[in-house]
């Protein structure tokens, strides 16, 4: 099943995170994004023509986020939006964070 049909599910606190390995190989699903270095987080750049751009897409973010009950950091920069995504309750990654990561590349 491709990570756009799937749905965030709770996660439990203390749980486990994703092992790098794993993460290593889902990034591959989730095109332009880039694995921190200790695979704790991934992140992605977005380039608009303008704020008006850059906010119309923030906003649209937080529609996916808020149907999927987990949310991304956001960063906007003028015309640069980045997006950082990691599971608080389990201090690293998560299936969720690439589900949404994949939603998001959809809006673009």
């Amino acid at each position: 099943m491709k990570l756009t049909e799937k749905k965030c599910k709770p996660c439990e606190v203390g749980g486990p995170s994703l092992e790098a390995d794993v993460a290593k190989k889902m990034m591959k699903e989730i095109a332009g994004w880039n694995l921190a270095t200790d695979s704790k987080q991934i992140s992605r750049e977005f380039v608009f023509k303008d704020f008006k751009e850059a906010l119309a897409f923030i906003n649209r973010v937080a529609d996916v986020a808020e149907s999927e009950n987990h949310h991304p950091d956001i960063h906007n920069f003028w015309n640069k939006v980045r997006l950082d995504l990691s599971t608080h309750a389990v201090k690293g990654l998560s299936e969720n964070d690439f589900i949404l990561a994949a939603k998001v590349n959809a809006l673009k």
